[in-house]
């Protein structure tokens, strides 16, 4: 007899979106069809208005515990949860309540019947690359964080450019004076760094991508570079504006003059699960209006 695939799964809601109310309760009861143990973060508790069944614990604890992450809500919350559960090697599964949705590709209305062909071993897994980002001040690190889709520098408080100095793999490459640098994965190459006129880059290449956000020069270019590679940004000693460097859009770090950003790929990649069919291409030309009449 096979073994039935996923037997404990946590589920991590979006906080404070009324949509829950009626969603999370019908996944709870669907798993419990399905005989499997159900581990509850603390952000689904809250949504729940009764006990339905599934066990509460901590975020700490269903990473070590759980076989599938399930992440009802939008990018943003998948975001955090990819955070929290890679390191652990927890794959992830997304259902989507947010706008775009790159990330959480199951729909409400699918749910069930998606949920039922993943747990009898229907599926497809797939693996992104993630950033290692540390802040260096004077030879002492003071933060260290992952990063799914960004590690973004950016202007903190004014309308000022940044001044700041890039290194590739021990290499100068320039000094530019622009509202910031945003440095993505191929995962990310669809959310900011698209917005700053970036390359697509489809998630199985391993690539990064630097995109200048409103460069004053206007040859400083999106650049392309290989995973392996090591980027270093050094806030310029010159630059009169306060800076500070974002991780996926959820945590700032503020920064000095002569701060130093040191960017490579994360040693573990993270696993997700997508239902029977999933195809990269559809999805961007759902989510982008591609083939629409103007």
């Amino acid at each position: 007899m096979a073994i039935p695939h996923f037997q404990t799964i946590g589920i991590i809601a979006k906080r404070d979106d009324e949509r829950l109310a009626h969603l999370l309760p019908r996944l709870i009861r669907h798993l419990q069809g399905h005989h499997r143990h159900i581990l509850l973060d603390a952000s689904a508790v809250t949504v729940l208005r009764q006990p339905l069944g599934g066990e509460p614990t901590t975020l700490a604890r269903l990473a070590k515990q759980a076989d599938l992450a399930i992440v009802i809500g939008g990018d943003g919350t998948f975001l955090m949860a990819a955070r929290a559960l890679v390191d652990a090697g927890v794959p992830l599964l997304g259902i989507n309540i947010g706008r775009l949705g790159f990330l959480v590709d199951v729909s409400p209305h699918e749910m069930a019947s998606r949920l039922d062909e993943i747990l009898a071993g229907e599926y497809v897994q797939d693996y992104r690359a993630m950033l290692c980002a540390e802040v260096y001040r004077e030879e002492q690190r003071i933060a260290r964080y992952s990063a799914l889709n960004d590690v973004v520098l950016h202007i903190r408080g004014v309308v000022r450019m940044i001044d700041f100095d890039t290194w590739i793999d021990g290499h100068f490459v320039n000094t530019q004076r622009a509202d910031g640098m945003v440095i993505a994965t191929p995962t990310g190459s669809t959310a900011y760094a698209l917005s700053g006129g970036g390359p697509i880059i489809a998630p199985s290449l391993d690539a990064m991508v630097l995109v200048p956000i409103c460069p004053q020069g206007l040859s400083n270019r999106p650049l392309v570079v290989h995973t392996k590679s090591c980027i270093e940004i050094r806030v310029n000693h010159d630059s009169r504006t306060r800076a500070q460097v974002s991780f996926d859009g959820q945590n700032d770090i503020k920064l000095k003059r002569q701060d130093r950003l040191l960017i490579t790929q994360k040693p573990r990649k993270l696993r997700l699960i997508h239902p029977v069919g999933y195809d990269y291409l559809s999805i961007l030309r759902a989510k982008l209006g591609w083939g629409e009449r103007p």
